[in-house]
């Protein structure tokens, strides 16, 4: 594999490992198990003497695959593909911190991010402070002798927040800390974290990297030494492992990452722009649009603005659930970076878990929605939106 490639072509070529028949597409390789020429091979391998498969839970071709091509799109040294996009949260930071040690997190977290972080972690005698991230000095304020983890996710989900990666990175060097970003909603195309100087990114790989609503799968990328020192062994012994099939479906599914994603940008553009000049629409939020309101720091860390758009209308829940509930070509789900269009009520699905004080505080109302673009027809989407606000009152 070239390292000249751009992209578009690692895509479609980076990893590609073959077997003798020659396939075009890559194989699927539904195995648990290798087997040895001798029992001196298998002690080899087990040793690490010499390179090869060894169990299904540890990798596999078609994982290894999937893994390089991920690392050649992300510019990281090394991967583990895991089951879902939360197994890929949670093991990227659990496999490094013990009792007794500290996580600084954005308080502008998924759900289930939030989760691990403010319920889960603790359990385990690990300390957890929020922060609003959008302000360096929250997190400069949050560090304590014991931090070991800054945890984000940039653009935030679902109020397209933005954090300040290069700024949180120099911090956490200061005190030997690591930070952890979760960039799905930039995509790997549009935001490199591990550039600006964040130690590893995570994936759901079931969002854009899939894009047709088909399997999970998730991502851990880092540099080797990282990898090997801490996520390596709690890997094997606790088994998020993706499964073959999927690392197989996501491999096609990246092929056309770069056609989806620039259409879907294009068009969640399209709908913000459309979308602010409703008067029944209180506000929106897109990255690409200048009145965001970090607009500079979207301009120095991303190359594109996002396929998700948030936006709030004036009569809160009523007016949110009418809207959905006419359109008719966006469906309501609660999955994003498919090639359909898709929207949420977050309110009452992804954050419904959050006090109602909180959810106010990360500027998630009873009005706000989540809109994640898909491929079709720009003109179609923004006429099924026209109609649709024409239904709500107000």
């Amino acid at each position: 594999m070239s390292k000249t490639w751009r992209p578009a072509t690692q895509l479609v070529h980076g990893g590609t490992l073959r077997s003798q028949y020659g396939e075009t597409s890559e194989a699927i390789y539904l195995t648990q198990g290798f087997v040895y020429d001798t029992s001196e091979a298998a002690e080899a391998r087990f040793k690490g003497e010499t390179d090869g498969f060894i169990y299904a839970r540890y990798g596999s071709p078609t994982n290894d695959m999937f893994e390089k091509r991920m690392c050649a799109l992300e510019g990281a040294e090394d991967a583990r593909a895991t089951a879902s996009g939360m197994a890929a949260v949670t093991a990227a930071i659990l496999c490094q911190l013990k009792a007794g040690d500290h996580i600084v997190a954005a308080r502008a977290l998924f759900g289930s991010c939030r989760w691990v972080v403010e319920t889960l972690a603790p359990k385990y005698g690990i300390e957890c402070t929020l922060v609003d991230g959008r302000y360096l000095e929250n997190w400069e304020k949050a560090i304590t002798a014991k931090t070991k983890v800054f945890f984000l996710e940039s653009p935030t989900n679902p109020t397209l927040e933005v954090v300040d990666i290069a700024g949180v990175a120099k911090l956490a060097n200061q005190v030997g800390a690591k930070v952890v970003v979760d960039n799905v909603f930039a995509t790997p195309l549009f935001q490199k974290p591990l550039e600006l100087g964040a130690h590893i990114v995570v994936y759901s790989a079931t969002k854009h990297i899939d894009g047709q609503g088909r399997c999970l799968g998730g991502v851990v990328l880092s540099d080797k030494e990282w990898i090997d020192e801490n996520l390596h062994d709690y890997f094997r012994h606790t088994g998020p492992a993706m499964s073959p099939f999927n690392a197989w479906t996501l491999l096609k599914g990246i092929e056309t990452l770069p056609l989806r994603v620039k259409q879907q940008t294009q068009n969640a553009a399209k709908i913000a722009d459309f979308l602010a000049e409703q008067g029944k629409v209180a506000k929106v939020i897109y990255p690409g649009r200048k009145d965001h309101p970090q607009a500079d720091i979207i301009a120095k860390q991303m190359t594109g603005g996002s396929t998700l758009v948030c936006f709030e209308l004036k009569g809160g829940k009523e007016a949110a659930f009418a809207l959905q509930n006419a359109l008719e070509i966006v469906k309501i789900s609660n999955n994003l970076g498919d090639s359909k269009s898709l929207i949420t009520h977050p309110a009452t699905t992804t954050h419904k878990n959050l006090t109602e004080e909180a959810r106010a505080e990360l500027g998630i109302s009873p009005g706000t929605v989540r809109l994640s673009a898909g491929i079709e027809d720009t003109d179609d989407l923004i006429e099924d939106f026209a109609r649709a606000l024409s239904k709500v009152s107000g």
